[in-house]
């Protein structure tokens, strides 16, 4: 036990108060006669009562529990030692004593708790999976560490790691343990010996011309020798599969490729080897900028034709023309085109992912979109809240059309266990957005069935669309499949209205438990005008039954192989059913806007046929406009890109005398100039450090500040950390799983820049020997060891356990006691205190005080 103040400082009061009893003591000794030296005593012990009290005292009492926390580093770099790490807690656990409280925790990036910390016995499970072992996260693992243990407790913490961190400094962490109560003692790990080939480096040119000779470099590290294969791929393309002989060691190859193609090329190298000892490190990618003519992509749908490729330019622009279901899936291949144009195309060919990707393509890299009308595109191509209507300058929504038919329409969707997942939540978005399109008014009616139908929303005039969206967002899968009933029931709801159209949509991805008469049902229903189209989903669902419902019904069947699709099929048929989007009386159109297209119609204006009614936006610049004001051509800025509008079509039969007109071409080739990027390259340069950061710098030194914007090859915008660390340069650290991202770099000038960067697979996949460097540092600087013996866990501990116990409470108690003491005896002195404890034979009578008094007055007077 040892008693030990917060705040000495309070001490130095003793000095003066010393003084005052010494100068007290000299000045009036006979207050020390008798009780006196009593009173001074009291008065003395409770000054320093005081005084020792407002120190913040305590008494430090000895602990004899100690604490004891294993935390394993199972990150990538140790993949394969669970069970070597296993056995060696185990065995050291032997040595336990009763007073040892025991923890096993474990980390890579994050950290897990596999036993929390107990005096009782340590059963050791098998370790969770990690989230994410792809980095290692020192710094972090300790830091919680030091947070779960008692802090007066003595603290051993063995450490099991390789001592290779990729995020954090476990440097800084330490300075904050070390002089403490914890010690860190550290097992050194290595990955378990196995064959193992890494994709170290891999460097292709920046920037080439069309068929000049590329040099591509790969660098290999192995960690024996063995036979491997090496794979070259351009733009998702094989260009070569050579057998290799891999050294233990640094290996270089070195390729060399004539490119054919044109604009952003992505190159990729992959190594296979029979027995790898990770798959993660075995494939890296790169890219190079190849310089030419300005490249168009042109979008068609199977069986109709567009005229567009046959009228613009083909000396100056390379084109391109490919059916929508061909469209990729990467950025990487829409960087390579200048600029999109989408001639009727129905929107559910292309997918909702496509069309994210492609927005991204435009919003961020300034890729130029063009969409041609006709009975397959805009509204009626199914794009109503997709990311290629939020890039258009217009909306797949009439405004203030009044004359709008009657309508009635019931969505019947599989609820069904077989539709859990994206199906689900793809099919839900679906009738959300076709409510949205809905008017107030329009009759609504929601049937969600697995093997009953659940009426979701009855059908009735919408009123409120806000809660009929909530409604089918929250609905959840349930059992079987049963599709009469619920296909019954919306019949049965939509038979006795008044409407002027009404229509079923069916979605399902199943089989129905039962046969019954859909003839019958579907019918009778033609009698009441009702109409049923159907939505095939995925390889299970009963295609013949769907078909032929909706061949009976007077709709359309949909086979849905691809479920980002659903959207945009609900969103066609809300808008075939729902709306008169088709305007289809002959007009001359007016011409509006800038010279590049009003120039074109000095000598007159064309007679067109038809056109899709849409809304232009807010922003939007309308360039033709037809007799009812809506817009014909429009366009916008949408990001760092320029998107066109154009309702009417390619082919004539809408756009009539404008395709016969002699300018026709001229349009065309206005219309893609125009969808052309309008920005210059600036120099920018990127640069990886060895942070995992990337350091931007624009060397001509124009720039005040940097704004990076990054996007992945799926199109999904990155996560981004910018840091201005002088006039035009900064470090960007981004959020990104290894692969291709693309940077897009601008500056107060607007000049902009774009590149693919290569993000590598992380350290932890890197083949490399354990940090003993870092280890070393860790326990000298913690006073911990290095343990080679199981048993060395649970040794004597150096530092001691111990638990303050406060006392100021107790001695400002008593002092405040002594000096009530104090009062009390200096007021009614020794005697009365103590006559209650004194013994007497008699008892003593009272005294009369008043007769005393005149007793001695008489006798006074008697003397005289």
């Amino acid at each position: 036990m040892d008693l030990r103040v917060d705040q000495p400082l309070w001490l130095l009061l003793l000095i003066p108060i010393g003084f005052y009893f010494l100068w007290t003591w000299r000045k009036d000794k006979k207050i020390f006669k008798r009780e006196g030296k009593v009173v001074f005593s009291i008065r003395i012990l409770a000054i320093l009562c005081l005084i020792l009290g407002i120190t913040n005292p305590y008494l430090l009492l000895p602990i004899k529990e100690e604490q004891v926390l294993f935390l394993v580093d199972r990150s990538a770099s140790l993949q394969g030692t669970d069970k070597q790490i296993t056995e060696w807690v185990d065995e050291s656990l032997k040595s336990k004593k009763m007073s040892h409280l025991v923890g096993v925790y474990t980390f890579a990036e994050n950290f897990q708790t596999e036993v929390a910390l107990t005096t009782g016995e340590v059963n050791l499970p098998v370790f969770t999976p990690m989230s994410d072992p792809s980095n290692t996260d020192l710094a972090k693992a300790l830091q919680l560490s030091t947070g779960i243990i008692e802090p007066n407790k003595a603290t051993r913490i063995v450490l099991f790691t390789d001592g290779i961190e990729t995020i954090g400094s476990v440097s800084d962490e330490i300075v904050k343990i070390a002089g403490g109560n914890v010690t860190i003692d550290v097992v050194q790990m290595a990955r378990l010996s196995s064959e193992d080939v890494a994709i170290t480096s891999f460097e292709t040119p920046p920037v080439a011309f069309e068929g000049e000779q590329q040099q591509l470099n790969v660098t290999l590290d192995a960690t024996s020798e063995a036979v491997a294969e090496l794979l070259l791929y351009q733009n998702d393309q094989l260009l070569t599969r050579e057998q290799i002989n891999v050294e233990p060691g640094t290996n270089t190859y070195t390729f060399r490729n004539a490119s054919k193609g044109e604009g952003l090329l992505k190159y990729e190298v992959q190594v296979v080897l029979a027995e790898d000892g990770l798959i993660e490190n075995n494939k890296l990618t790169s890219v190079t900028n190849v310089e030419s003519s300005p490249r168009l992509l042109i979008v068609t749908d199977d069986g109709n034709s567009s005229n567009i490729a046959t009228v613009i330019d083909q000396q100056a622009i390379t084109t391109d023309v490919i059916d929508a279901g061909v469209l990729p899936f990467d950025l990487s291949n829409y960087l390579s085109y200048d600029a999109i144009i989408f001639d009727n195309v129905p929107g559910h060919v292309v997918g909702e992912q496509k069309m994210m990707v492609i927005e991204q393509a435009v919003k961020n890299f300034g890729v130029g979109f063009m969409m041609v009308g006709g009975k397959n595109s805009f509204g009626l191509g199914g794009y109503f809240k997709s990311p290629i209507e939020r890039l258009l300058p217009v909306e797949m929504e009439i405004k203030g059309k009044q004359q709008l038919p009657s309508l009635g329409l019931i969505i019947v969707m599989d609820r069904s266990g077989s539709m859990s997942g994206t199906k689900l939540e793809y099919a839900k978005e679906a009738a959300a957005r076709s409510v949205e399109m809905l008017r107030e008014g329009d009759t609504l009616g929601f049937i969600a069935f697995d093997d009953r139908p659940w009426e979701i929303i009855e059908t009735a005039p919408l009123n409120d669309q806000e809660t009929a969206v909530e409604s089918i967002l929250s609905v959840g899968t349930g059992g079987g499949t049963e599709i009469y009933t619920s296909l019954a029931l919306a019949y049965e709801n939509l038979s006795p209205l008044k409407l002027q159209r009404k229509h079923i949509i069916l979605l399902t991805d199943g089989q129905s438990a039962t046969n019954n008469d859909y003839q019958t049902l579907i019918e009778g229903g033609k009698e009441g005008l009702i109409t049923v189209s159907t939505v095939a989903v995925g390889q299970d669902a009963d295609r013949s039954l769907l078909e032929s419902l909706a061949e009976m019904g007077g709709g359309t069947f949909y086979d849905v192989q691809d479920e980002s699709t659903i959207p945009a099929i609900m969103s066609t048929e809300t808008a075939m059913i729902s709306r008169t989007y088709i305007e289809d009386n002959p007009f001359y159109p007016t011409i509006f806007g800038d010279a590049a297209w009003t120039s074109l119609f000095a000598e007159g204006v064309p007679q067109m046929n038809a056109y899709i009614a849409t809304t232009p936006k807010q922003t939007a610049s309308v360039v033709v406009e037809s007799e009812k004001e809506d817009p014909v051509l429009a366009e916008w800025m949408y990001g760092l890109g320029r998107t066109i509008a154009f309702t009417s079509d390619s082919t004539g039969e809408w756009s009539g005398d404008l395709a016969r007109w002699a300018n026709w071409g001229d349009f065309w080739n206005t219309a893609v100039s125009r969808l052309l990027p309008a920005y210059s390259e600036v120099p920018f340069s990127i640069q990886k450090s060895s942070d995992e950061s990337f350091t931007v710098t624009d060397p001509s030194g124009k720039s005040s500040f940097l704004d990076v914007a990054v996007v992945n090859e799926k199109g999904e915008e990155v996560s981004v950390t910018s840091e201005a660390i002088a006039p035009g340069k900064a470090r960007v650290t981004i959020d990104s799983e290894p692969g291709l991202v693309f940077f897009r770099i601008s500056n107060e000038q607007d000049a902009v820049y774009q590149a693919g960067i290569s993000v590598p697979y992380s350290e932890e996949y890197k083949i490399q020997k354990p940090n003993t460097a870092i280890l070393e540092m860790i326990t000298s600087r913690t006073n911990g060891k290095m343990l080679t013996e199981p048993s060395e866990a649970f040794r004597e501990m150096e530092l001691s356990s111990s638990e303050k116990q406060s006392i100021q409470q107790s001695l400002l108690l008593l002092a405040i006691f002594l000096f009530f003491f104090d009062i009390t005896i200096r007021r009614f002195g020794f005697h009365l205190l103590l006559s209650p404890f004194k013994r007497s034979g008699k008892k003593a009578e009272p005294v009369n005080t008043t007769t005393t008094y005149v007793g001695k007055l008489v006798r006074e007077k008697k003397k005289r």
